[in-house]
């Protein structure tokens, strides 16, 4: 890594992208992107992340650009909030809890469920749900939230999305797994534990810190923002 700088690379720093996990830890698929050692940590070369992270941008804009859907996973506890938060800030789906087994590779299945769960809320809200037993109500009203929790972030969701960008993908193994067998394209924010083979667009850094996963998200969304704004422009 060279000491010539970029506004880029000096945000990354700021953010301490560059810190990746323990060598014994480390993935060989991430050996090329790791500028030295220290302590037994991996440091990472940004330079080969700005790279990685502008190909993924471009990716991500290209999507906005033709209205396509983004689904946001990151489901750890340093991810939720950013995944969450990053995905709004775009109106995409997003998983920022467990993901749910078949949410892809069943995802006809998933969508009754949340159907089911649209319609509940539905009832409940026009009082339809008076017709019920005080119990029976109440157990519609944990079926209720229960759906809730697994999954609100993906009501919007009508169809299987275009993409999926990840955050974590060792963390997130069932969620590649199932775009692996559907062939949907992975963005992925991985650290040196991770195998990128299965990504097609890796994006090398610091996956464990908040501040860290908030920069890469903010660039993610600022690239699908930028492709939205790029097709209303040609309106």
């Amino acid at each position: 890594m060279s000491m010539n700088t970029n506004p880029g690379i000096d945000a990354m720093f700021a953010a301490g992208c560059h810190f990746g996990l323990g060598r014994s830890r480390r993935s060989p698929s991430i050996a090329e992107y790791v500028f030295i050692t220290k302590n037994g940590t991996d440091i990472f070369d940004l330079e080969k992340t700005v790279s990685l992270l502008d190909v993924a941008k471009k990716y991500v804009s290209s999507l906005g650009k033709e209205g396509k859907t983004l689904l946001f996973v990151g489901g750890k506890k340093e991810a939720s909030a950013a995944t969450k938060f990053g995905a709004q800030a775009v109106g995409m789906p997003y998983i920022d809890g467990r993901w749910i087994g078949g949410s892809l590779t069943n995802f006809s299945q998933v969508r009754k469920r949340i159907d089911r769960f649209e319609k509940l809320v539905f009832d409940r809200e026009k009082g339809e749900l008076a017709k019920y037993t005080k119990r029976e109500r109440m157990l519609i009203d944990k079926e209720i939230s229960k759906l809730e929790k697994m999954f609100f972030g993906i009501v919007s969701m009508k169809k299987l999305p275009d993409a999926l960008f990840i955050i974590d993908p060792r963390h997130e193994k069932n969620a590649v797994c199932e775009a692996m067998n559907i062939k949907v394209p992975i963005i992925a924010l991985a650290n040196s534990d991770c195998n990128i083979d299965m990504v097609k667009y890796p994006i090398i850094g610091n996956d464990s810190s908040k501040l860290s996963i908030q920069f890469f998200v903010t660039e993610i969304v600022k690239a699908y923002e930028d492709g939205k704004k790029e097709a209303v422009k040609k309106i």
